[in-house]
């Protein structure tokens, strides 16, 4: 392949504001199954090399695929999820190509009838919201993975694990709508996101079931040609990302200022070096001489069935961080951290449903969660929702802290025991010097009577239909037992005795 000009190693501010970036991702997303796309073997990552295979996964002669109907209503999720229109009829095709990694010497892919086109998702980069284009989603076999370190023979010879071979894939193809690699950290980032929230994906891009491709170009600001494509392959982190794209950027912007030509290829992120490396001449799709999959029939999705789909799906992130705001009063800032994770957003809203009158303040709760709970939770180990306080025991903490039953600086301490030794809310506090709280029926219904005895006009008000006034006669009680009562049994005896 021609060389390009040299690569300029840094260009001046002025020079790079000439030039506009043109960038789309290509995303692929290893489906949750617990089997792969055309066979029974395992998708089980770790397992020892070449063990979850089989004569289908490995192409041998004689075998015939069977397409896993759990993949196909995930990706069904994905792109309901993502905007797109899920077709009724789409088909598989033979991608041809030859490669250690492909035993068949064809991928089955598709191509010309996807799963689903024409959606959409909704990014936010310094406080200004875009909307960037998704072109398709298509299903897709994996190929095995390549080792080529940490064997005795690493230096003359390659490894193969065909162990996620056939394993399911969602590529997700942005339209050429990114002008910025925050834009593309931002895109990237959402889909993720996304993608955990329905289920269909672990996302973990450690373990390569998260993937990413990007192709970039530039052309002079206001040209609406497109310039030179550039793919960079299999780039596995947000950080790596980001990097590639500023690098290849100014690559582009000195081959073009130093008066060289640009050649499309694909290369790859070398992060030892800070640089991306030629890997080969970029394929186009005749090179792959696709032609429909004659051993698997086409797809067909019923409008019962993608329908169906569409009512399973959770609600999303950003549909979530809009009803945050609006039915709790919280802000924007924290209505995005706390829909961050599914995990997260659900402990909150159980968090306030399981608090007893007076009710925690969704503020307050907000604000704990997002910082103490979580700080302790980073500082302990403790992933969601296990080694978490209980939803009743978070509660329970909160709503003492609102009564100032207890300060600030004391329930730091006991949500600390909470978290390091698991204990419940008693324990914890009796770990931190305090006093059991009191479960006993009597003592709670003595309390509750004098109360009410010593405040005949409230009851009064609550007898002639005026429920806010039982509020009041709860904070009392709670005041009474110093927050040491089981607040469900105060508003049990407290509602007893006033309705007698």
């Amino acid at each position: 392949m021609p060389k390009s000009a040299p690569e300029a190693a840094s260009i001046a501010p002025e020079v790079l504001a000439k030039y506009e970036p043109v960038i789309g991702l290509e995303v692929h997303v290893q489906l949750l199954t617990r089997t792969k796309i055309f066979c029974g073997c395992s998708t089980r990552f770790g397992d020892p090399p070449n063990t979850n295979v089989c004569p289908v996964c490995l192409g041998l002669p004689g075998t015939l695929p069977v397409l896993n109907k759990r993949a196909v209503e995930m990706a069904m999720r994905a792109s309901l999820a993502l905007n797109c229109t899920v077709h009724d009829h789409s088909r598989f095709a033979r991608k041809n190509y030859f490669y250690p990694d492909l035993p068949k010497g064809y991928q089955i892919s598709q191509y010309e009838l996807p799963l689903a086109t024409g959606g959409w998702l909704e990014i936010e980069v310094g406080g200004a919201k875009k909307r960037i284009g998704i072109t398709r989603l298509h299903l897709e076999e994996d190929a095995a993975k390549n080792l080529h370190e940490g064997f005795s023979q690493s230096a003359t010879k390659a490894y193969i694990d065909y162990n996620r071979c056939g394993t399911p894939l969602s590529e997700i193809v942005s339209e050429p709508d990114m002008r910025t690699p925050e834009e593309a950290y931002a895109y990237l980032t959402t889909l993720r996101q996304i993608m955990l929230y329905t289920g269909v994906s672990d996302c973990n891009m450690e373990e390569g079931s998260l993937r990413c491709d990007a192709n970039v170009s530039v052309r002079p600001r206001g040209s609406r040609e497109f310039g030179t494509k550039v793919e960079v392959k299999n780039l596995n982190s947000f950080r790596f990302l980001q990097k590639a794209l500023e690098y290849e950027i100014e690559r582009h912007i000195g081959v073009l200022e130093s008066g060289g030509r640009l050649f499309q290829e694909t290369r790859l992120w070398n992060q030892a070096e800070g640089r991306t490396v030629s890997m080969r001449s970029k394929e186009k799709a005749h090179d792959y001489r696709y032609f429909p999959e004659p051993d698997l029939l086409p797809v067909h999705i019923s409008s019962a069935w993608r329908e169906e789909v569409r009512r399973s799906l959770p609600e999303l992130p950003e549909a979530k961080r809009a009803r945050f705001v609006s039915s709790y009063g919280i802000t924007p800032y924290d209505a995005t951290v706390l829909s961050e994770t599914k995990e997260l957003s659900d402990y909150f809203e159980q968090v306030l449903q399981n608090s007893f009158s007076p009710h925690v303040s969704p503020k307050l709760a907000a604000n704990w969660i997002q910082n103490e709970f979580v700080r302790l939770a980073k500082e302990f180990g403790k992933d969601l929702p296990y080694g978490w306080p209980t939803y009743g025991d978070a509660a329970r903490l909160l709503e003492r802290l609102q009564e100032k039953i207890i300060t600030a600086a004391s329930a730091k301490k006991v949500l600390a025991h909470m978290f390091e030794k698991g204990l419940s809310i008693d324990e914890a506090v009796r770990a931190e010097g305090g006093t059991t709280p009191l479960f006993d029926q009597d003592a709670i219904e003595q309390a509750a009577r004098e109360v009410i005895a010593k405040n005949p006009d409230n009851v009064a008000k609550f007898k002639s239909g005026n429920e806010g006034v039982f509020k009041f006669f709860v904070g009392q009680v709670m005041k009474a037992t110093r927050g040491q009562a089981n607040p469900q049994a105060v508003n049990d005896i407290i509602r007893k005795l006033l309705s007698s």
